[in-house]
């Protein structure tokens, strides 16, 4: 897929980016933007979005997944997701994020974040190489 090279990770950077200036971060100040490329080429994005109790803040990487799957159902997969911020900060995404995000992902997925040199691309099992599965019982 195109967008994997460099100019399209650049792109879906620059879709993180530009949503991170919708957050809603009065109380830490740090706004963050993903972008999640998905399986059929469409690309989805949110941003965080804080509040005063903090366990209650929604994290920018699970807005763009959470809407996607309410625009469109839960049968597509994440090539590639991007999170940027306005704080220039190393900015991976929360484990929390990671979790949820590893039950959508493509086998080959990458994350690509602000990093302390500049902008890093990993495979997503590299970030979150143990994630937590559950099966159900068998009837």
């Amino acid at each position: 897929m195109a967008i994997l090279d460099p100019a399209g990770l650049d792109r879906l950077r620059a879709a993180a980016q530009d949503a991170a200036a919708h957050a809603y971060a009065p109380y830490s100040k740090f706004c963050v933007g993903a972008a999640l490329l998905f399986d059929d080429g469409r690309i989805f994005t949110g941003c965080n979005v804080e509040n005063v109790s903090y366990g209650l803040t929604s994290c920018a990487e699970r807005n763009a997944l959470f809407r996607a799957i309410s625009e469109r159902g839960p049968g597509y997969r994440i090539v590639a997701i991007a999170v940027a911020n306005r704080n220039g900060a190393p900015c991976p995404p929360c484990g929390a994020c990671r979790q949820v995000m590893s039950e959508f992902v493509t086998p080959g997925a990458v994350v690509t974040f602000p990093g302390e040199d500049g902008p890093e691309t990993v495979p997503f099992a590299g970030i979150f190489p143990s994630s937590f599965r559950f099966e159900p019982p068998s009837s």
